[in-house]
């Protein structure tokens, strides 16, 4: 009697842990739990950039934000497409009050421009740079969405921090890779429909951002597309959209793709009609970030501030598609900040990096919006205390 005892209780441990697991993976991706960071952040000032020209080149269109903390230089990105000066980045110096926290000055000290594999900048219409980070070796990373009008690919490559020169590629997985001219196909008399596939227009890789210990070691690189790509897209788009998260490593050797996560970005409701992810940042080494999710709608444009946690989320890489919408642990999320309950009007905030310590010692987190070279719009520089 004893043994059929230990038999049940095996057998119905076996099944409670089995039900917990069933229930750990359909855990809504952005319950809060313990595997969150405390982190908080502290609205301080709004600084508008006036609108000016360096070097013969509109500044403008600053979509992603990079910082050096060793030089105390940003880098700020422009997303023009070679159309008003050749694609390019920035060097600025961000002048703190030293004796509040408080952003008082951005002044722009270089131009970089960039230049591809045959050494020439880039022609017009032939580039989309919407993403930047610093590797630590005087290099920096570019994405580019792609330009899926002219079956331009996307790219995230290296380039020389001083020269614009273009080092190295890393690998894009051709599931990234639109596919203009694929054709529909028949088996026997019935017609087999082409699916769309890669990167839609204008949705590509914007977020970016690295991780490194030390110069020298490798390092590590992670993207999110702006939105779901093609093969991924929900026909219902109240539906919560699902982008992808790349993480790689980079060293002397080939680039490599460690992981690939599904990121879930927040489902489109009115007056909201345009959702993306344009801006990732890292907050420590053990796989939690902050993600800058930006909106459009009939109230205007906004934005969010998450905290995500990729610890264990499943890796997506063997998918082609997530339309069967398997069973598969999405990137976890959490809210920290929604930017409307600033009560300030905001603008087409693109770009977001952790800076230096502020004058009271607490970390700076600065957020730079996109003017899309409009008259209409601003440059705006958004500081926030970050909590953590």
């Amino acid at each position: 009697m004893r043994q059929y005892q230990k038999v049940l209780e095996f057998l119905l441990s076996f099944f409670i842990v089995f039900l917990a697991s069933i229930s750990l993976a359909n855990l809504p991706v952005m319950a809060s739990d313990r595997n969150f960071l405390n982190v908080s952040l502290d609205f301080i000032n709004e600084y508008r950039l006036p609108k000016q020209e360096f070097e013969n080149t509109p500044v403008g269109g600053l979509s992603g934000l990079a910082y050096d903390r060793f030089d105390n230089i940003f880098y700020a990105i422009s997303d023009d497409r070679s159309e008003f000066a050749p694609a390019r980045f920035y060097a600025l110096k961000l002048k703190f009050n030293p004796e509040r926290p408080q952003l008082d000055d951005v002044e722009v000290i270089g131009v970089n421009f960039l230049k591809d594999k045959n050494g020439n900048t880039y022609p017009q219409g032939e580039v989309d740079p919407e993403g930047i980070a610093l590797t630590g070796d005087r290099t920096v990373l570019i994405a580019s969405e792609g330009v899926t009008s002219k079956n331009i690919p996307p790219f995230i490559d290296e380039f020389d921090l001083l020269t614009g020169k273009r080092l190295r590629s890393l690998p894009i997985p051709s599931r990234y890779l639109f596919e203009p001219d694929k054709k529909d196909s028949q088996i026997g008399n019935t017609e087999i429909k082409s699916e769309p596939q890669g990167v839609r227009d204008n949705l590509g890789f914007e977020s970016l951002t690295v991780i490194r210990d030390s110069q020298g070691d490798p390092y590590r690189v992670f993207a999110i597309t702006e939105n779901a790509l093609a093969q991924d897209a929900q026909a219902d788009s109240q539906q919560p959209s699902e982008s992808r998260f790349l993480h790689y490593l980079v060293g002397n050797i080939a680039p490599l793709i460690v992981a690939e996560h599904r990121y879930p970005v927040e489902a489109i409701a009115p007056p909201i009609t345009q959702r993306g992810v344009n801006e990732i940042v890292a907050i420590d080494r053990g796989g939690h970030f902050l993600t800058l999710e930006r909106s459009n709608g009939a109230n205007g444009l906004s934005a969010k501030i998450w905290q995500i946690f990729t610890g264990d989320a499943n890796d997506t890489s063997a998918m082609k598609s997530f339309r069967s919408l398997p069973n598969v642990r999405s990137i976890r999320k959490k809210l920290v900040l929604d930017l409307a309950d600033l009560g300030i009007k905001l603008d087409n905030l693109e770009g977001m990096a952790i800076g230096s310590k502020l004058s009271d010692g607490s970390q700076s987190l600065i957020l730079v919006s996109d003017n899309d070279f409009s008259s209409n719009r601003l440059t705006q520089f958004l500081l926030f205390r970050l909590n953590r």
